[in-house]
């Protein structure tokens, strides 16, 4: 009887052994699949992310570093003249100067910046420049232009006919009532993942449209308008910048990345943040557009945004697409 009570424990001990082993083998396999990086990958702000994309996904496609591909992406932009919150038409401040800003950040945490830029068409290859040839992170004004003259870029009138006459048209008002999704379209993040694994981005504006000159927003902040740390993701936004530098919010999005969220729910609480310190300061926040962007390092991306209008650019190996991003406000 005995030996028949030792058999049925040993066949039981030997059924759970052999549950478990096939347990934590379907659970090794699925956490395997859910690790599977989809590399390269580019995401980008806005509609105009898919042509800027498509100059990005040249360079990842045949091999090339992330950094080459967000420069190479959001060049694109800054020379269409019909892009009127990007480079060259860009919007001008009230005095009627167009200036620029712009960022770039790589995978070993080199980092690259100007703002308040005149004159220059490509911000973002400045920005480059100031990261790789100098011992600075950020230039500004009349300084980053000296700079950027020493370097052989050309002089240029960045002030197209199209946004002159919308100036002068605006100047018989002379009010600042920035409209969410038009004048707050005013950016292009891109992040980038190519297939050695490596992480990039950029982030290129003309700022918001009629501002006070000198004003910048969180498009050229390292920290604020972009962040990239390459053992964990990336991140990038868009809109109304003084609200995004106020919680630094692509370094906030990665950290919680960092902190075992995905890049959809990072998002998601940095977005929250920025509303409720909006409420908490009697703000109104229909008068308000937030969107962040991220990526982490096996290709997963997620966005979110204050109120819908929002939408980013995806390119992989699938094709290009398209996403509206979810929002808060309903």
């Amino acid at each position: 009887m005995s030996n028949r009570r030792k058999f049925l424990k040993t066949a039981a001990a030997g059924s759970v052994a052999l549950a478990f082993q096939t347990y934590t083998g379907k659970a090794a396999a699925s956490a395997k699949q859910t690790l599977k990086s989809n590399k390269p990958i580019v995401l980008s702000t806005w509609n105009f992310g898919l042509q800027a994309n498509g100059a990005a996904w040249e360079v990842l496609q045949a091999n090339g570093r992330a950094l080459d591909a967000v420069e190479a992406g959001v060049r694109v932009p800054e020379a269409d003249p019909t892009e009127r919150s990007v480079g060259y038409g860009g919007r001008p401040d009230r005095d009627g100067r167009v200036t620029l800003d712009a960022c770039i950040m790589d995978e070993q945490a080199n980092i690259g910046s100007v703002a308040c830029l005149e004159f220059i068409k490509h911000p973002i290859s400045v920005a480059r420049a100031v990261m790789e040839k100098t011992p600075h992170v950020m230039l500004v004004g009349d300084g980053a232009l000296q700079f950027a003259l020493a370097q052989g870029f050309p002089k240029e009138n960045l002030l197209v006919p199209e946004s002159e006459k919308e100036w002068r048209e605006w100047l018989k008002t002379s009010q600042y009532q920035p409209v969410v999704n038009i004048e707050n379209h005013d950016t292009i993040g891109m992040i980038a993942l190519d297939s050695k694994g490596n992480l990039s981005g950029a982030c290129t504006t003309s700022g918001m449209a009629y501002k006070m000159h000198g004003r910048l927003g969180d498009s050229p902040i390292i920290g604020a308008g972009l962040y990239v740390d390459n053992e964990i993701g990336a991140a990038t936004a868009t809109g109304h910048g003084e609200e995004v530098i106020r919680i630094a919010g692509c370094h906030l999005v990665v950290e919680l990345m960092r902190q075992g969220k995905t890049p959809q729910q990072a998002c998601e609480e940095a977005v929250m943040r920025i509303v409720k310190l909006t409420q908490n300061r009697g703000k109104n926040l229909k008068d308000i557009q937030v969107g962040f962007i991220a990526l982490d390092k096996q290709g997963n991306h997620g966005a979110y945004c204050i109120q819908g209008g929002f939408n980013y650019a995806v390119r992989d190996a699938s094709g290009p697409k398209l996403i509206d991003a979810p929002f808060y406000l309903k």
